[in-house]
């Protein structure tokens, strides 16, 4: 079993990973690992993510309160978006915070990475939805981040970043650099006279890779997909029960209605 204190020299090289690789500046981004049920490892705030060493790194409750902290440190400001995905999403254990220049640019601009162009973006992320802009620090973020937690491993923040979550710390900062990856070939083939994107047989047969792999995570080629929510549909990979992203009331009203046809009624 790998020791709190290896899960803390953990979080620091991921940190200078993505301070190194240009994902974040300055003091900006934050890195959490769940331990147990209800205790969580993650950065402080005010701190360069390139510098941090284990005795930066403190220890909250599901709650956000601080179980241990060295004194001048306390947890990231933004520790509330990490704990909606934990709340909401049982199976990961990881979650990475970062401002990669590429990605965050189609979130400034309102752009989510949803067209088809490369395999591994494919196979890897399925596509990168867009989360309503919500005012650092504050309930906000978490609040319309929730939406989009089940049915993808990656999320871009309008105006503000991305964040990326996986089963472990590696995987998790791993799609952080497959979403600036996308958004960077995605940018620069749009300045080529536009990517040519996957037809709908294409993207199927990739998403059968995937399964075929037995990843991990949430994905269009497990969880069907709207059209009308910005990311290409599973192509009746779901065997025609559509509509993941459907409010509950107008889900059941649909059954509803197909029930009493069948009936006559």
């Amino acid at each position: 079993m790998v020791s709190e204190y290896e899960i803390k020299k953990q979080i620091c090289d991921i940190g200078k990973r993505i301070y190194d690789r240009n994902m974040v500046a300055a003091n900006d981004g934050n890195i959490s690992v769940k331990i147990s049920e209800n205790e969580f490892l993650c950065t402080p705030t005010g701190v360069s993510k390139g510098f941090m060493t284990p005795e930066y790194i403190c220890k909250i409750d599901r709650q956000g309160n601080i179980i241990q902290a060295n004194p001048g440190f306390k947890p990231s400001s933004e520790i509330k978006m990490h704990l909606r995905v934990y709340d909401k999403r049982p199976d990961v254990n990881a979650v990475v915070h970062a401002h990669p220049t590429f990605a965050t640019s189609f979130a400034i601009a309102g752009i989510p990475l949803t067209q088809p162009i490369m395999p591994e973006a494919v196979i890897t992320l399925g596509c990168v939805p867009i989360a309503e802009y919500g005012t650092p620090s504050t309930m906000e973020i978490p609040d319309n981040v929730e939406k989009y937690l089940p049915y993808y491993d990656a999320v871009l923040l309008e105006s503000h970043g991305a964040l990326t979550y996986s089963d472990s710390l590696l995987a998790a900062y791993h799609k952080m650099e497959s979403v600036e990856f996308y958004a960077e070939l995605l940018y620069k083939s749009r300045q080529l006279g536009g990517p040519k994107e996957f037809s709908k047989e294409q993207v199927e047969r990739l998403y059968e890779i995937r399964r075929q792999f037995g990843m991990t995570g949430k994905h269009p080629a497990n969880l069907c997909q709207n059209k009308t929510n910005g990311c290409h549909s599973c192509n009746g990979s779901c065997g025609g029960n559509c509509g993941g992203h459907d409010d509950q009331a107008e889900l059941i009203a649909k059954i509803t209605k197909q029930v009493m046809e069948q009936l006559g009624k």
